[in-house]
């Protein structure tokens, strides 16, 4: 059953509305709503805050401020990972950038809030804020790691000889702009208080992180926090933590003893929930006349706030990709008053491939060579910062196999070459690589009575086809159709997870129930074995096969609810775990990515500059996949994303303030159905043994991976133009149009 495009099994209940998210609960218990009161400056200090207007508002229940929100545990930076940290709210008069909470208004409806919080008053002592990004900021300084605890810089041979002897080269400078998650789902919950317990109906990626964080922003026992998040309408990182309406609404709900309900607009969602950070990335590369490089230089600098440091592993894409003695990368950060920086989708790989392979391109372009070509010719045998073999690498069959398929070789050699009537049309193409991650996950597989399956993890479901994945891995490793499979994710009380994030979630929770699934196997052998009364009893076990709700071992057969009801009636269980990576050798002895290579095809108006993407092809090796369908889902998804990158996403903040001036998908653009039409996405036969029993790795944001850089060389073989400011808009190819012929 793995690898089968089986339809999702909760596809039936998202459809008819079945599927309930974290704000469709407590209708029924009356809720209280809570509406946000966000800073209107972007630095400062809050001089006077006036609530009695608001406060005598109909319906207002509770109007909490800084002078009399509770206190709170601190954050504690010595708890390693970011989002199981306490996210302390309201604690001052400290304004630390625009948008800030500086007030909770909770009312009856949802109206009577949002009316309430219009009338409260709030005056400001304005500082000096900084809200202008600049590379060279004397501000500048080098963080201790960057995300996912990797190394801020590394250095192997003289990349400065190297470089400087090289025959070609390239030296130039990309930038990329503030982007945002921008789940469909805005960030909500229900807060129920029951007893001294805690009931938390939130939208969120990792539960076990939701519910420490909590618990320890609140300062109380994690076991009064009772997490529950069964279906997540997207976070693509957003919902990695928890923010500021889980922590605002926990505390109303707590000093009221009544369910309280918060979300976030979609335009403070802009301004409460992290962005990825503004970069600017010099990208050298240095080759011989043969295309093999010789050195290559990836240095970063982002910004960051000055109180919550984020950095962005950008350069470290570039330290497994291709082959070159002499190398350097480098990550620094630029502090300024603005929303932290935050993991969003592929943080890290997206927007450094987008430089690292447009670098690439234009040393292709120098040295008159094949893009494709120049990447096979610098295919590296070890990993060549690490010097450790791949687990599984087949970047160069993605590199052949997308050409072949894409009908590469009819690609304008020449740029701005080709043109259809009005339309300048040209291709692009680019490699891709991310690393595979693994977390502690657990998993336990219980069959009960009547020979049914029941998959229990706190794992959550983002979107992404959880609930139909361990349906198929279950199925397998217990012999059982999906209809006899159920899941049962997202809530506290079941075993841990590292959650959905990092394209870590599937393979990790798979292994965890392939495991779990194994000791159910042995566990049911063992008793029907020894049941003298059983058709099995005393039959080799190595010949056992588990199928259609049954086990048999060679003609003798006995279905599994008649084991489990003969000698378990109560049913019987196993749990499955997969290690954090760090204790699971084969991550230290061995170089374990995924890889890919997009291709595109655009067409740029020769009068006004207009491009669209006319196709796009992309193909991956992942490892063994665990559902054809909703991997080639994913997959497409990501290049869509990519293309947006490219051309259409750019948050932009007004110096002034520090505030986000399009701040809603009016404004913000992300792609449309208009803007996509004929993508592709095909994934390779593999199956990667070094990185876990399952011969599966992640696969969600690997279609992200360079596939804005095919579409930003697709736009200079179009036109000859090369824009090195990212997105692409048509300001900035406008100028540099060749003219019309006549």
């Amino acid at each position: 059953m793995i690898g089968q495009a089986l339809n999702r099994v909760d596809g039936p209940m998202k459809v008819t509305g079945r599927a309930t998210y974290a704000y469709e609960y407590g209708e029924a218990g009356r809720p209280l709503y809570g509406v946000i009161v966000g800073a209107t400056i972007g630095k400062g200090r809050i001089t006077r805050i006036d609530t009695e207007d608001a406060e005598r508002a109909g319906g207002v229940s509770m109007v909490m401020t800084h002078q009399n929100a509770p206190e709170q545990g601190p954050r504690d930076e010595s708890v390693s990972f970011e989002y199981w940290r306490a996210q302390p709210v309201l604690t001052g008069p400290d304004v630390h950038y625009y948008g800030e909470p500086v007030a909770l208004v909770v009312a009856g409806t949802f109206e009577q809030a949002r009316a309430a919080a219009d009338l409260v008053d709030v005056e400001y002592a304005t500082g000096r804020g900084r809200f202008v990004f600049a590379a060279d900021d004397d501000e500048t300084y080098i963080p201790k790691v960057v995300n996912a605890g990797l190394p801020t810089d590394t250095a192997v041979g003289d990349f400065d000889a190297g470089f400087s002897n090289a025959a070609v080269s390239v030296d130039q400078l990309y930038t990329t702009p503030y982007e945002l998650s921008m789940p469909m789902e805005p960030h909500a919950c229900l807060v129920e208080p029951r007893g001294e317990d805690l009931v938390v109906h939130v939208s969120s990626q990792i539960v076990d992180a939701a519910r420490t964080s909590v618990a320890a922003t609140l300062r109380t026992d994690p076991a009064r926090i009772h997490i529950v998040t069964p279906f997540v309408g997207g976070g693509f990182g957003s919902k990695l933590g928890i923010h500021a309406e889980t922590i605002l609404a926990a505390l109303a709900a707590r000093a009221l003893h009544r369910p309280v309900k918060v979300a976030l607009t979609r335009q403070q969602v802009f301004q409460l929930v992290g962005v990825r950070p503004t970069s600017s990335q010099r990208v050298r590369l240095g080759a011989g006349h043969d295309g093999r490089l010789a050195a290559i230089a990836h240095d970063v600098t982002m910004h960051t706030n000055p109180d919550l440091e984020f950095a962005e592993q950008t350069a470290a894409t570039t330290r497994s990709l291709y082959a070159a003695p002499h190398r350097l990368t480098s990550h620094r950060l630029t502090p300024l008053d603005l929303p932290r920086g935050s993991d969003v989708r592929a943080p890290g790989e997206a927007p450094g491939l987008l430089a690292v392979e447009s670098a690439m391109d234009e040393l292709a372009e120098a040295l008159g060579m094949d893009p494709v070509e120049l990447r096979i010719r610098n295919e590296p045998t070890v990993d060549p910062e690490r010097d450790v073999p791949y687990s599984d690498r087949h970047l160069v069959d993605c590199l052949r196999e997308g050409a072949r398929r894409f009908g590469w070789e009819h690609r304008p050699a020449t740029p701005a070459s080709v043109r259809e009537g009005r339309w300048l049309v040209g291709c692009g193409m680019s490699a891709a690589i991310r690393g595979h991650f693994q977390g502690p996950t657990t998993v336990r597989v219980r069959l009960e009575a009547d020979g049914t399956a029941v998959v229990q993890t706190d794992m959550t479901d983002i979107g992404t086809g959880t609930y139909t994945v361990l349906t198929q891995v279950t199925g397998d490793g217990l012999g059982l159709p999906p209809e006899r499979v159920r899941i049962e994710l997202g809530r506290s009380e079941l075993p841990a997870s590292w959650g959905s994030g990092g394209s870590w979630g599937a393979a990790n929770s798979s292994t965890a129930a392939h495991r779990a699934c194994a000791a159910l196997r042995e566990q049911l052998l063992v008793t029907a074995r020894g049941d003298a009364r059983s058709p099995l009893h005393g039959r080799d076990p190595a010949d056992a096969v588990f199928a259609e709700g049954s086990v048999r071992i060679g003609d003798a057969s006995q279905t599994l609810s008649e084991i489990v009801a003969g000698h378990h009636p109560d049913g019987m269980e196993a749990e499955g775990q997969t290690l954090f990576m760090g204790d699971d050798p084969n991550y230290a002895a061995y170089s374990i990515h995924t890889y890919g290579a997009h291709f595109a095809e655009v067409g740029v108006d020769a009068d006004t500059a207009e491009i669209r993407l006319r196709r796009m092809l992309g193909v991956f090796s992942v490892g063994r996949v665990l559902n054809a369908k909703t991997a080639r889902s994913q997959l497409i998804g990501g290049m869509i994303w990519g293309t947006g990158a490219a051309l259409e996403e750019e948050a932009v903040v007004d110096p002034r303030s520090g505030a986000f001036v399009n701040r809603d998908l009016a404004q913000y653009l992300v792609p449309v159905h208009a803007d996509i039409p004929d993508i592709d996405a095909v994934i390779l036969d593999g199956y990667d043994d070094k990185a876990n029993p399952l011969g599966a790795k992640g696969v969600g944001e690997l279609g992200i991976c360079g596939a804005g850089a095919a579409v930003a060389n697709a736009v200079f073989n179009a036109t000859g133009i090369r824009v090195r400011d990212f997105p692409i808009t048509i300001e900035k190819v406008l100028p540099g149009l060749p003219p019309m012929d006549g």
